[in-house]
Protein backbone atom coordinates (compact mmCIF):
# COMPACT_ATOMS: atom_id res chain seq x y z
CA UNK A 1 0.00 0.00 0.00
CA UNK A 2 1.08 3.56 -0.63
CA UNK A 3 2.78 5.14 2.36
CA UNK A 4 1.11 8.51 1.72
CA UNK A 5 -2.40 7.22 2.40
CA UNK A 6 -2.52 8.44 5.99
CA UNK A 7 -1.34 11.94 5.03
CA UNK A 8 -3.71 12.44 2.09
CA UNK A 9 -6.89 10.84 3.41
CA UNK A 10 -9.25 12.88 5.54
CA UNK A 11 -10.19 11.50 8.95
CA UNK A 12 -13.68 10.50 7.77
CA UNK A 13 -12.35 8.77 4.65
CA UNK A 14 -9.63 6.94 6.57
CA UNK A 15 -12.14 5.80 9.19
CA UNK A 16 -14.58 4.58 6.53
CA UNK A 17 -11.88 2.61 4.71
CA UNK A 18 -10.66 0.96 7.90
CA UNK A 19 -14.21 0.06 8.95
CA UNK A 20 -14.83 -1.56 5.56
CA UNK A 21 -11.57 -3.53 5.60
CA UNK A 22 -11.88 -4.66 9.23
CA UNK A 23 -15.56 -5.58 8.78
CA UNK A 24 -14.86 -7.67 5.69
CA UNK A 25 -11.91 -9.28 7.47
CA UNK A 26 -14.13 -10.23 10.41
CA UNK A 27 -16.87 -11.56 8.12
CA UNK A 28 -14.44 -13.71 6.14
CA UNK A 29 -12.80 -14.95 9.35
CA UNK A 30 -16.23 -15.80 10.82
CA UNK A 31 -17.30 -17.76 7.72
CA UNK A 32 -14.00 -19.60 7.55
CA UNK A 33 -14.17 -20.24 11.28
CA UNK A 34 -17.53 -21.99 10.77
CA UNK A 35 -15.90 -24.18 8.11
CA UNK A 36 -13.03 -25.07 10.46
CA UNK A 37 -15.46 -25.97 13.26
CA UNK A 38 -17.47 -28.10 10.83
CA UNK A 39 -14.34 -29.93 9.71
CA UNK A 40 -13.32 -30.86 13.25
CA UNK A 41 -16.87 -31.76 14.26
CA UNK A 42 -16.84 -34.92 12.13
CA UNK A 43 -13.87 -37.37 12.12
CA UNK A 44 -14.85 -38.42 8.59
CA UNK A 45 -13.36 -35.22 7.16
CA UNK A 46 -10.01 -35.66 8.89
CA UNK A 47 -9.60 -39.05 7.15
CA UNK A 48 -10.09 -37.61 3.67
CA UNK A 49 -7.09 -35.90 2.03
CA UNK A 50 -9.42 -33.72 -0.05
CA UNK A 51 -10.97 -32.12 3.03
CA UNK A 52 -7.62 -31.89 4.84
CA UNK A 53 -6.15 -29.85 1.97
CA UNK A 54 -9.30 -27.75 1.80
CA UNK A 55 -9.36 -26.87 5.49
CA UNK A 56 -5.65 -26.07 5.37
CA UNK A 57 -6.40 -23.58 2.59
CA UNK A 58 -9.15 -22.06 4.74
CA UNK A 59 -6.89 -21.75 7.80
CA UNK A 60 -4.10 -20.29 5.66
CA UNK A 61 -6.55 -17.71 4.27
CA UNK A 62 -7.62 -16.81 7.81
CA UNK A 63 -4.02 -16.17 8.83
CA UNK A 64 -3.34 -14.16 5.69
CA UNK A 65 -6.48 -12.02 6.21
CA UNK A 66 -5.56 -11.31 9.85
CA UNK A 67 -2.02 -10.27 8.92
CA UNK A 68 -3.10 -8.26 5.88
CA UNK A 69 -5.79 -6.34 7.80
CA UNK A 70 -3.34 -5.72 10.68
CA UNK A 71 -0.77 -4.25 8.29
CA UNK A 72 -3.44 -2.13 6.61
CA UNK A 73 -4.70 -0.67 9.89
CA UNK A 74 -1.12 -0.05 11.05
CA UNK A 75 -0.54 2.27 8.08
CA UNK A 76 -3.12 4.59 9.65
CA UNK A 77 -2.74 3.98 13.38
CA UNK A 78 1.06 3.78 13.54
CA UNK A 79 2.89 4.78 10.33
CA UNK A 80 6.24 3.86 11.93
CA UNK A 81 6.58 0.31 13.30
CA UNK A 82 9.47 -1.46 14.99
CA UNK A 83 11.50 -3.13 12.22
CA UNK A 84 11.64 -6.49 14.03
CA UNK A 85 7.85 -6.60 14.49
CA UNK A 86 7.38 -5.51 10.89
CA UNK A 87 9.75 -8.27 9.78
CA UNK A 88 7.66 -10.90 11.59
CA UNK A 89 4.39 -9.62 10.07
CA UNK A 90 5.81 -9.36 6.55
CA UNK A 91 7.43 -12.81 6.92
CA UNK A 92 4.13 -14.45 7.89
CA UNK A 93 2.16 -12.49 5.29
CA UNK A 94 4.54 -13.41 2.45
CA UNK A 95 4.66 -17.07 3.53
CA UNK A 96 0.88 -17.50 3.72
CA UNK A 97 0.52 -15.68 0.39
CA UNK A 98 2.95 -18.12 -1.28
CA UNK A 99 1.21 -21.15 0.24
CA UNK A 100 -2.19 -20.36 -1.34
CA UNK A 101 -1.27 -21.20 -4.98
CA UNK A 102 0.80 -24.19 -3.85
CA UNK A 103 -2.17 -25.53 -1.87
CA UNK A 104 -4.39 -25.07 -4.94
CA UNK A 105 -1.91 -27.14 -6.96
CA UNK A 106 -2.01 -29.87 -4.31
CA UNK A 107 -5.81 -29.93 -4.39
CA UNK A 108 -5.75 -30.21 -8.20
CA UNK A 109 -3.32 -33.13 -8.00
CA UNK A 110 -5.54 -34.88 -5.44
CA UNK A 111 -8.58 -34.55 -7.74
CA UNK A 112 -6.50 -35.77 -10.69
CA UNK A 113 -5.48 -38.91 -8.77
CA UNK A 114 -9.06 -39.49 -7.57
CA UNK A 115 -10.47 -39.38 -11.11
CA UNK A 116 -7.61 -40.69 -13.28
CA UNK A 117 -6.07 -43.16 -10.81
CA UNK A 118 -9.04 -44.19 -8.65
CA UNK A 119 -7.60 -47.60 -7.71
CA UNK A 120 -4.46 -45.96 -6.29
CA UNK A 121 -6.08 -42.96 -4.63
CA UNK A 122 -6.54 -44.53 -1.21
CA UNK A 123 -2.89 -45.66 -1.17
CA UNK A 124 -1.39 -42.40 -2.47
CA UNK A 125 -3.58 -39.78 -0.78
CA UNK A 126 -3.48 -40.94 2.82
CA UNK A 127 -3.99 -38.50 5.72
CA UNK A 128 -0.38 -39.01 6.84
CA UNK A 129 1.03 -38.18 3.40
CA UNK A 130 -1.32 -35.21 3.15
CA UNK A 131 -0.01 -33.82 6.46
CA UNK A 132 3.56 -34.30 5.24
CA UNK A 133 2.65 -32.47 2.03
CA UNK A 134 1.22 -29.56 4.05
CA UNK A 135 4.45 -29.34 6.08
CA UNK A 136 6.36 -29.29 2.80
CA UNK A 137 4.13 -26.43 1.59
CA UNK A 138 5.10 -24.35 4.63
CA UNK A 139 8.78 -25.05 4.07
CA UNK A 140 8.59 -24.07 0.40
CA UNK A 141 6.40 -21.05 1.17
CA UNK A 142 8.86 -19.78 3.79
CA UNK A 143 12.01 -20.19 1.67
CA UNK A 144 11.69 -16.78 0.01
CA UNK A 145 10.98 -15.00 3.30
CA UNK A 146 13.87 -16.78 5.03
CA UNK A 147 16.18 -15.73 2.18
CA UNK A 148 15.01 -12.10 2.58
CA UNK A 149 15.70 -12.17 6.33
CA UNK A 150 19.16 -13.69 5.79
CA UNK A 151 20.02 -11.05 3.19
CA UNK A 152 18.89 -8.32 5.60
CA UNK A 153 20.98 -9.74 8.43
CA UNK A 154 24.01 -9.75 6.14
CA UNK A 155 23.50 -6.29 4.65
CA UNK A 156 21.83 -4.28 7.45
CA UNK A 157 23.33 -3.30 10.83
CA UNK A 158 21.72 -4.78 13.93
CA UNK A 159 20.52 -1.30 14.91
CA UNK A 160 18.22 -1.36 11.86
CA UNK A 161 16.05 -4.02 13.51
CA UNK A 162 15.61 -1.77 16.56
CA UNK A 163 14.61 1.23 14.49
CA UNK A 164 11.10 2.32 13.48
CA UNK A 165 10.16 2.24 9.79
CA UNK A 166 7.03 2.32 7.61
CA UNK A 167 5.94 -1.33 7.55
CA UNK A 168 6.18 -2.11 3.84
CA UNK A 169 8.39 -4.74 2.15
CA UNK A 170 10.16 -2.02 0.13
CA UNK A 171 11.30 -0.29 3.34
CA UNK A 172 12.12 -3.52 5.14
CA UNK A 173 13.91 -5.17 2.20
CA UNK A 174 15.15 -2.32 -0.01
CA UNK A 175 18.10 -3.95 -1.80
CA UNK A 176 18.07 -5.21 -5.39
CA UNK A 177 18.87 -8.71 -4.11
CA UNK A 178 15.50 -8.78 -2.35
CA UNK A 179 13.70 -7.64 -5.48
CA UNK A 180 15.44 -10.29 -7.59
CA UNK A 181 14.66 -12.96 -5.00
CA UNK A 182 10.99 -11.94 -4.92
CA UNK A 183 10.64 -11.87 -8.72
CA UNK A 184 12.39 -15.21 -9.23
CA UNK A 185 10.38 -17.01 -6.53
CA UNK A 186 7.06 -15.65 -7.81
CA UNK A 187 7.79 -16.55 -11.43
CA UNK A 188 8.93 -20.08 -10.53
CA UNK A 189 6.01 -20.68 -8.15
CA UNK A 190 3.30 -19.41 -10.48
CA UNK A 191 4.75 -21.16 -13.54
CA UNK A 192 4.86 -24.48 -11.68
CA UNK A 193 1.31 -24.10 -10.37
CA UNK A 194 -0.10 -23.17 -13.78
CA UNK A 195 1.62 -26.16 -15.39
CA UNK A 196 0.09 -28.46 -12.75
CA UNK A 197 -3.39 -26.95 -13.13
CA UNK A 198 -3.37 -27.11 -16.94
CA UNK A 199 -2.02 -30.69 -16.96
CA UNK A 200 -4.49 -31.99 -14.37
CA UNK A 201 -7.42 -30.20 -16.03
CA UNK A 202 -6.59 -31.69 -19.44
CA UNK A 203 -6.17 -35.20 -18.02
CA UNK A 204 -9.44 -35.00 -16.10
CA UNK A 205 -11.16 -33.61 -19.22
CA UNK A 206 -10.01 -36.58 -21.31
CA UNK A 207 -11.04 -39.01 -18.57
CA UNK A 208 -14.48 -37.40 -18.33
CA UNK A 209 -15.04 -37.93 -22.05
CA UNK A 210 -14.21 -41.63 -21.79
CA UNK A 211 -16.02 -42.30 -18.52
CA UNK A 212 -19.34 -44.13 -18.48
CA UNK A 213 -20.42 -42.26 -15.36
CA UNK A 214 -19.29 -38.70 -16.00
CA UNK A 215 -20.71 -37.02 -12.90
CA UNK A 216 -17.66 -37.14 -10.62
CA UNK A 217 -15.20 -36.49 -13.46
CA UNK A 218 -17.14 -33.44 -14.65
CA UNK A 219 -17.35 -32.12 -11.09
CA UNK A 220 -13.58 -32.58 -10.65
CA UNK A 221 -12.98 -30.79 -13.94
CA UNK A 222 -15.16 -27.88 -12.79
CA UNK A 223 -13.33 -27.74 -9.47
CA UNK A 224 -9.91 -27.60 -11.14
CA UNK A 225 -11.21 -24.88 -13.47
CA UNK A 226 -12.30 -22.91 -10.40
CA UNK A 227 -8.78 -23.43 -9.00
CA UNK A 228 -7.58 -21.58 -12.08
CA UNK A 229 -10.03 -18.71 -11.49
CA UNK A 230 -8.88 -18.41 -7.88
CA UNK A 231 -5.25 -18.52 -8.99
CA UNK A 232 -5.91 -15.69 -11.45
CA UNK A 233 -7.27 -13.59 -8.59
CA UNK A 234 -4.19 -14.43 -6.51
CA UNK A 235 -2.00 -13.26 -9.38
CA UNK A 236 -3.74 -9.86 -9.40
CA UNK A 237 -1.56 -8.95 -6.41
CA UNK A 238 1.53 -9.43 -8.58
CA UNK A 239 0.36 -6.96 -11.22
CA UNK A 240 -0.82 -4.35 -8.70
CA UNK A 241 2.21 -2.06 -9.32
CA UNK A 242 1.51 -2.11 -13.07
CA UNK A 243 -2.16 -1.35 -12.42
CA UNK A 244 -1.11 1.74 -10.45
CA UNK A 245 1.20 2.87 -13.26
CA UNK A 246 -1.56 2.52 -15.84
CA UNK A 247 -4.52 3.91 -13.86
CA UNK A 248 -2.99 6.64 -11.66
CA UNK A 249 -2.09 9.12 -14.47
CA UNK A 250 -5.79 9.32 -15.42
CA UNK A 251 -7.03 9.80 -11.84
CA UNK A 252 -4.28 11.64 -9.98
CA UNK A 253 -6.69 13.24 -7.51
CA UNK A 254 -8.25 9.85 -6.70
CA UNK A 255 -5.01 7.98 -6.03
CA UNK A 256 -5.85 6.84 -2.50
CA UNK A 257 -9.30 5.63 -3.60
CA UNK A 258 -7.69 3.64 -6.40
CA UNK A 259 -5.19 2.18 -3.94
CA UNK A 260 -8.00 1.18 -1.59
CA UNK A 261 -10.07 -0.45 -4.36
CA UNK A 262 -7.10 -2.37 -5.75
CA UNK A 263 -6.21 -3.64 -2.28
CA UNK A 264 -9.83 -4.63 -1.65
CA UNK A 265 -10.21 -6.58 -4.90
CA UNK A 266 -6.76 -8.21 -4.92
CA UNK A 267 -6.24 -9.07 -1.23
CA UNK A 268 -9.56 -9.18 0.61
CA UNK A 269 -12.39 -10.29 -1.68
CA UNK A 270 -10.54 -13.29 -3.24
CA UNK A 271 -10.45 -14.82 0.26
CA UNK A 272 -14.24 -15.14 0.04
CA UNK A 273 -13.87 -17.57 -2.84
CA UNK A 274 -12.52 -20.50 -0.83
CA UNK A 275 -15.73 -21.13 1.17
CA UNK A 276 -17.90 -20.43 -1.88
CA UNK A 277 -15.95 -22.66 -4.28
CA UNK A 278 -15.37 -25.63 -2.01
CA UNK A 279 -17.48 -25.54 1.15
CA UNK A 280 -20.81 -24.48 -0.37
CA UNK A 281 -20.46 -26.76 -3.43
CA UNK A 282 -19.69 -29.85 -1.34
CA UNK A 283 -22.94 -31.50 -0.24
CA UNK A 284 -21.34 -33.50 2.58
CA UNK A 285 -19.76 -30.40 4.05
CA UNK A 286 -22.92 -28.29 3.74
CA UNK A 287 -25.04 -31.05 5.30
CA UNK A 288 -22.66 -31.45 8.25
CA UNK A 289 -22.48 -27.68 8.75
CA UNK A 290 -26.28 -27.38 8.84
CA UNK A 291 -26.65 -30.31 11.22
CA UNK A 292 -23.88 -29.15 13.57
CA UNK A 293 -24.89 -25.51 13.89
CA UNK A 294 -28.64 -26.21 13.88
CA UNK A 295 -28.14 -28.73 16.67
CA UNK A 296 -26.10 -26.25 18.73
CA UNK A 297 -28.69 -23.48 18.25
CA UNK A 298 -31.47 -25.83 19.43
CA UNK A 299 -29.45 -26.89 22.48
CA UNK A 300 -28.74 -23.25 23.41
CA UNK A 301 -32.46 -22.43 23.18
CA UNK A 302 -33.51 -25.45 25.27
CA UNK A 303 -30.79 -24.98 27.90
CA UNK A 304 -30.23 -21.21 28.17
CA UNK A 305 -27.16 -20.05 30.05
Amino acid sequence: MNSTIRIVDSYEEALAKNIVIVSLGLIITFINGMLVVTFFSNPMFSRDSRYILYIHLVINDMLMICISVTLYVLTYVSPLVNASLCCVLVFLGATTFMITPLNLAGMAIERFIAICKPLHHSQICTPRRTHIFICLLWVIGAIRSIADVIISLLTQPISFFRSFIPCYPNYLFPSKSHQDNTTASQVICMSLVWIILIYTYCRVLFTARKAVSKGSANKARSTILLHGVQLLLCMLSYITPFMFIIITPFFRLQQTKITFCVYLFTNILPRLLSPLIYGVRDQKFVKQMKEYFTCNVVIVKIVPS
